[in-house]
């Protein structure tokens, strides 16, 4: 079940015009993935994740297990080279059954 994403902005408030924007492509984009801590965890969103990004560096690659081991969060830093780049890459990542969360 995928939880809702709640907005921190104050009730009624929206996203500023004169927010920045991302100029691309935009090397060391980072891209943080929470999921469900199981074999295999890593690897899954790695391959994902090289699927847009060819020259995903792993090195730069950091993962946690949460407190009670229940959940892994991995953060990742790709080239973006667009915004539907990213947009693909969000919706492949929350189809996965162990992801919950991408940010």
């Amino acid at each position: 079940m995928k939880m809702p994403i709640k907005s921190t902005l104050p009730k009624g408030a929206s996203v500023p015009k004169d927010a920045p924007k991302i100029e691309f492509p935009c090397a060391n984009y980072p891209i943080k993935v929470v999921g469900q801590c199981i074999a295999g965890y890593d690897t899954i969103i790695i391959e994902v994740m090289r699927r847009y990004d060819a020259n995903l560096d792993v090195s730069k690659v950091h993962a946690k297990d949460s407190a009670k081991g229940t959940f892994r969060s991995i953060t990742l830093y790709i080239t973006a080279t667009g915004e539907d780049q990213l947009a693909k890459l969000h919706t492949e990542l929350t189809s996965l059954e162990c992801v919950k969360m991408v940010m």
